[in-house]
């Protein structure tokens, strides 16, 4: 009887590796970074939080940012809860994607738009919740300072690269 119960029970097989653990890919794909980077643009764009839109589709912003930053592969279900809580067609996160068009161009790289790369820093994080934070019309007030500190900064470069190519600097601009 015990002999039939043993012959009744399935079997596990073995797998031996006969060499070393064969390497996978750690580079997201570049079709994962672009739909990661849509995400994030849409998102902004809608004026939406990762946290909120995390809270509308039920998973953790921590999650969100792993799909944003193409660390986590977005499910065609995910993708598709995503743009309905952004209100856009799914086909939005595959727009400029290189041989998603119909006359399927030659691929070129994927481009990359830095305020995004700044955005999922922890730098950036941190910045944006620490603006947050703060009363609206101080965070106004804040912003124009990041604002005119950028445009001092770009015609201080202006200024330095006409002076190096021996023109006159242009004229002096008013500041607030």
């Amino acid at each position: 009887m015990e002999d039939q119960k043993a012959l009744l029970r399935p079997r596990r097989s073995v797998l031996l590796r006969a060499g070393p653990k064969p390497k996978i890919d750690i580079d997201p794909h570049p079709a994962d970074q672009h739909v990661g980077r849509q995400i994030a643009t849409v998102r902004v764009q809608s004026d939406v939080s990762q946290a909120q839109l995390a809270r509308s589709i039920g998973i953790s912003f921590q999650q969100l940012q792993k799909y944003e930053n193409a660390r986590n592969r977005v499910s065609a279900s995910m993708l598709y809860e995503i743009a309905s809580s952004l209100g856009v067609p799914v086909g939005r996160f595959f727009e400029g994607l290189p041989g998603n068009d119909e006359a399927r161009v030659a691929a070129r790289p994927l481009p990359v738009d830095e305020r995004l790369d700044f955005i999922a820093s922890a730098e950036g994080r941190r910045l944006i919740e620490g603006l947050v934070k703060l009363p609206p019309r101080v965070r106004g007030r804040v912003s124009s300072l990041i604002a005119a500190l950028g445009e001092e900064l770009a015609l201080l470069d202006t200024k330095a690269d006409s002076e190096t190519a021996g023109e006159s600097p242009p004229a002096k601009c008013k500041t607030v």
